[in-house]
């Protein structure tokens, strides 16, 4: 059977698959279309086991609020090489994921893989993906949130997002994305210091203690020390006590109290790819 190139561009669109792949797909198929995804999605297999002890640590991290403004999701997908992470059909997987994750709100993250796309499941769409682009691709993040009011943030080249989750309703558009900057910025540990795990504290208290005693502070005065040193760590690395990224004479907490009354983010998610 002649292999047209109307019959090329049409397995093209359907499995975003390089044309002269195409064209030996339906030519190994005798222009059977189903048969043709069948050998691209196996050449995908067979590329993505074949590169699977490969590391893929660049890629695309994305992040974004669904229409209510209470639902906010993230994912992580990554690749081999940073020419990929920037190819626009790598960024377009990345965002269709994004859509079914936002879409479906799924438990976790094998819960999203095994969600449908394009009529294959998000898992069997990324190794469908590797034959297509030739590296290996790895679906490793998902989170998520569901507060009063979301927002989000991807910095320039997406290699950082963020996601935030507010205590009141309708959070105006700006703050809710300078707080999310401010997370993408400082890499806060907790939403305030009573959200900090006792093993931290009790860390950064021995730290304290083991300064102080090499600084030849007498052993009465260490705990009093290692107190003021855990409130400056509270500050420098908590959320509401940090200093405001765009108003250092006020802190998130302040920023926030100022836009409105009992204002305050109740949790986030921070996703780069070097974490």
């Amino acid at each position: 059977m002649a292999i047209t190139a109307q019959d090329v561009n049409k397995l093209r669109k359907m499995t975003g698959a390089g044309m002269m792949d195409c064209k030996k797909a339906l030519t190994e198929a005798d222009g059977d279309f189903d048969a043709a995804v069948d050998i691209i999605r196996k050449r995908g297999q067979v590329i993505a086991s074949t590169r699977a002890d490969r590391e893929a640590t660049e890629g695309a991290v994305l992040s974004r609020v669904d229409a209510t403004g209470k639902y906010g999701a993230l994912i992580v997908l990554n690749c081999e090489t940073d020419f990929v992470a920037k190819n626009e059909g790598f960024v377009a997987l990345a965002n269709s994921i994004l859509d079914v994750a936002i879409a479906s709100k799924p438990a976790n993250l094998e819960a999203l893989k095994a969600l449908d796309l394009g009529g294959v499941s998000v898992a069997d769409k990324v190794t469908e993906q590797s034959g297509v682009i030739g590296e290996k691709i790895d679906l490793s993040a998902f989170e998520a949130i569901e507060a009063e009011s979301v927002a989000a943030y991807i910095h320039a080249g997406n290699k950082l997002a963020t996601i935030v989750g507010f205590n009141q309703p309708s959070v105006d558009a700006q703050v809710g994305k300078d707080v999310a900057m401010q997370i993408a910025a400082m890499a806060p540990i907790a939403v305030d210091r009573n959200a900090v795990d006792q093993a931290t504290i009790d860390h950064e208290l021995e730290i304290g203690k083991d300064m102080a005693r090499n600084e030849g502070k007498p052993e009465a005065m260490l705990d009093k020390i290692a107190q003021g040193r855990l409130n400056k760590f509270f500050k420098e690395s908590t959320l509401m006590e940090q200093e405001f990224i765009k108003d250092s004479k006020k802190s998130i907490g302040q920023y926030l109290e100022g836009v409105s009354k009992g204002l305050a983010p109740v949790t986030f998610k921070r996703v780069s790819l070097t974490n």
